[in-house]
């Protein structure tokens, strides 16, 4: 069932084009990555997605309903954790639930069944101080799924971790989005991690940034991790790369010409 989707985006900051005729859709329980050199226009996008900011043109479909430019209806993260210090774990990833109106005991007994699924039982009466860098993502990551509606925005929410707990994220997160059925759309500029995690990869290329090619990835999940060792896994990669390169190449020729 198609739960997200886009038609026609087009959006300009100061008169210079960032996207340029976005369409795209999310099926549910899949996860598309959109996967692009810096200034490609990721970011942007996904602000359009989440209703944050308005498309000049084009429209953003939720379960068929009209989103575009309103808020509050797609749970979105970012890079940063963006936990609250002060604040307990289990008060920070219920904050969605209390600003929708929830009381806090509902709000805290509503969230604590997921503690467990999300690698996470134990540390609801813990401060953000006192977790690892790769729980702070994981309580991110509960909160962001608490806020959900059935679709989750995720903005590079691996980049800033090191190589082995980023590596031990991607593989729980292929998990949990199994089990718990979850819809995601994640942006990345890293090409690993977008073959490892994505049923389609949609490439961001060229200024402004237009989605020119679509690759589906052809591996169950429960494969992916072994997968990267794999003569396939290096053949996306090249494929993915080729098109990266010609883009940039074309996006150099385009600003020499102006």
């Amino acid at each position: 069932m198609e739960l997200l989707r886009t038609e026609g985006i087009t959006k300009a900051f100061d008169g210079r084009m960032v996207l340029r005729d976005i369409s795209i859709h999310l099926e549910e329980g899949e996860l598309i990555s959109l996967l692009g050199l810096s200034g490609s226009g990721k970011t942007t996008l996904l602000n359009i997605l989440s209703g944050l900011a308005r498309p000049d043109s084009g429209k953003v479909f939720l379960s068929g309903e009209d989103t575009t430019g309103r808020p509050g209806r797609i749970s979105y993260m970012l890079q940063k954790d963006l936990m609250l210090e002060h604040k307990r774990i289990i008060d920070n990833v219920t904050l969605p639930l209390v600003i929708r109106g929830m009381k806090k005991q509902d709000a805290r007994a509503k969230a604590d069944p997921f503690f467990p699924a999300f690698g996470l039982d134990g540390t609801q009466m813990l401060y953000p101080s006192q977790l690892s860098g790769g729980m702070r993502q994981r309580a991110a990551l509960l909160r962001t799924y608490l806020g959900s509606r059935g679709i989750i925005l995720l903005d590079e929410p691996f980049s800033a971790l090191d190589m082995i707990t980023r590596s031990q994220l991607h593989e729980w997160y292929l998990d949990i989005t199994e089990r718990m059925h979850l819809s995601t759309v994640l942006i990345t500029h890293d090409v690993d991690e977008a073959i490892l995690l994505s049923d389609r990869i949609c490439l961001l290329t060229g200024s402004p940034g237009e989605i020119r090619h679509e690759i589906p990835v052809q591996v169950p999940r429960s494969r992916r991790m072994d997968f990267s060792l794999q003569p396939e896994f290096a053949e996306y990669k090249r494929k993915i790369r080729e098109i990266l390169t010609e883009s940039m190449k074309q996006s150099e020729e385009g600003r020499r010409l102006r």
